[in-house]
């Protein structure tokens, strides 16, 4: 058995847990929104036509900010034609993902679920075909309470309070050339400057997010965010990065390790973001938005014939997890919290079907894939701060990220309860951790009060809708508590959250 050592203190604060880092996204992309979450005819399905069992599993699943309506949709997208009588919306192509949309779902029925499903929106706007006015114009419907022409327009519509939405992303991954609206960082940072001085104007207290790179391989990397925070940096809050992940060749090493490469993805944009600002004289601290990161087998979906028929919610990119895939989504987690006084917010992409934590049968039950367990698990448990993990493990060699640890992990405390989160991983194929973890500087002795582990003899093992549940945490074994040192055995390829009671403080 390999042996690993972690120790805490209280002291060593990183940052609040921020609740945004637990965010998921919908985009008009395939099954997402149609019988994702609506589906009017389904026998769950609510009054306003969304059904129940997802909203349920939303809950369960901890989601706290939904990024919306994209996603590379949104570069092609006219708001307008979501609202008002829905026999009167018009049915357009969608170029993104070469669907019809029929806009059945616009930003009214997504604020309705969104309070259903209690939460925030993160609205982004078209900066691809589209520009300042549609951003402005969208905004007065969505936020203006009442008196001008378009707040006016969303009161007949039925919505009378206004949606309130805080948090906007000033387009989508405009550094790719896939985006319908592709643009230059010079381009893209003066357009989204000038987006973001006249929403200010309209709405001082806006958080503005602007894009990021579309991936830490984009050849543009770092220069993209340097040129375009050059023009935005006193206008925004925040600045998106995307990044997915999958196994390639059967390389399972590399693929336990890409947590990795989102630690050098955030610590590389952190280190440009400074720079900018060190640069323009300017105190703010950019913080980031990990909007877009999942495990998504991209190769896959890029094998594929492209679709020759124009369809409405047509299958796409339903990638089914495995044991593996829910380590990986747990390790990222580790390095989201681990980067909380830079990541202030984070959307896993996206939340039904789509590369999804849920899966949804037409007419059907909605079930769990594995990797929902490890985000809900997280979203329960982290609580209060982020502690600075000082880990001691073995480490092995990887083809594409180099030396890795073995152990990864990361630690929360809620000094008024005294409850402490552990979530660690284990990387090995092979062989089990002994995990032991030093207390000694929260002083008095500490009380296990739960353990969760997931894995399995069979790393790629699924949920189906046959076996929804072939998948789930389970009881930790091996937990031990003796005064201030806490032992955990990790199995091979696993994730683990143990939570632990400690004195409370203040």
């Amino acid at each position: 058995m390999l042996q690993a050592r972690v120790t805490l203190d209280p002291a060593a604060v990183v940052a609040p847990v921020s609740r945004r880092t637990f965010g998921s996204f919908v985009e008009h992309m395939g099954r997402c929104v149609y019988t994702g979450i609506y589906e009017p005819g389904h026998p769950l399905a609510d009054e306003d036509g969304f059904r129940t069992d997802v909203l349920a599993l939303t809950r369960e699943l901890g989601v706290t900010t939904v990024r919306y309506p994209g996603g590379n949709f949104v570069s092609g997208y006219r708001w307008e034609d979501g609202v008002g009588p829905r026999e009167h919306r018009p049915r357009r192509r969608d170029l993104a993902w070469h669907g019809i949309e029929t806009n059945e779902v616009g930003i009214d029925e997504f604020a309705r679920w969104a309070a259903k499903a209690d939460v925030e929106i993160m609205y982004a706007v078209n900066l691809g075909t589209r520009g300042v006015q549609e951003a402005l114009d969208v905004h007065e419907y969505c936020n203006q309470p009442a008196g001008t022409h378009l707040a006016d327009l969303r009161r007949a519509n039925g919505a009378e309070k206004p949606h309130g939405i805080s948090m906007w992303c000033l387009g989508n991954e405009l550094d790719g050339p896939w985006q319908i609206g592709h643009k230059s960082a010079h381009e893209y940072g003066r357009l989204a400057a000038a987006t973001a001085r006249a929403l200010r104007a309209a709405e001082p207290g806006l958080q503005l997010v602007v894009c990021g790179s579309s991936g830490s391989a984009m050849p543009t990397f770092g220069a993209w965010e340097a040129t375009v925070l050059q023009e935005t940096y006193d206008l925004v809050d925040y600045v998106s990065c995307h990044a997915y992940y999958e196994e390639h060749d059967g390389d399972l090493g590399s693929f336990l390790a890409c947590a990795t490469d989102m630690d050098h993805f955030v610590d590389s944009i952190v280190a440009t973001a400074d720079s900018v600002g060190a640069r323009l004289r300017s105190r703010k601290k950019m913080q980031l938005s990990f909007d877009e990161w999942n495990v998504w087998y991209m190769s896959r979906f890029q094998d594929q014939p492209k679709p020759t028929q124009w369809q409405v919610a047509a299958p796409v990119i339903e990638d089914e997890y495995n044991v593996a895939d829910a380590v990986v989504v747990g390790n990222l987690l580790i390095s989201l919290l681990r980067h909380s006084d830079r990541v202030t917010a984070a959307c896993q992409a996206q939340l039904v079907n789509v590369i999804a934590p849920i899966r949804t049968e037409p007419g059907g039950p909605a079930w769990r894939q594995s990797v929902f367990h490890p985000f809900a698990r997280t979203a329960a448990l982290a609580r209060g701060v982020v502690l600075r993990t000082a880990i001691d493990a073995p480490v092995y060699e990887t083809s594409r990220y180099g030396e890795a640890p073995v152990v990864d992990a990361v630690a929360t405390h809620d000094a008024a309860t005294g409850s402490l989160a552990l979530f660690a991983v284990n990387r090995d194929q092979a062989r089990p951790v002994e995990l032991t973890v030093d207390l000694r500087a929260f002083g008095a002795p500490a009380r296990p009060a739960g353990s969760w582990t997931l894995w399995d003899d069979d790393v790629r093992a699924t949920n189906t809708r046959d076996r929804p549940d072939r998948v789930t945490p389970r009881p930790a074994e091996g937990v031990t508590v003796d005064g201030h040192t806490a032992t955990l055995q990790l199995p091979p390829v696993s994730w683990t959250a143990v939570r632990l009671t400690t004195a409370p403080t203040g």
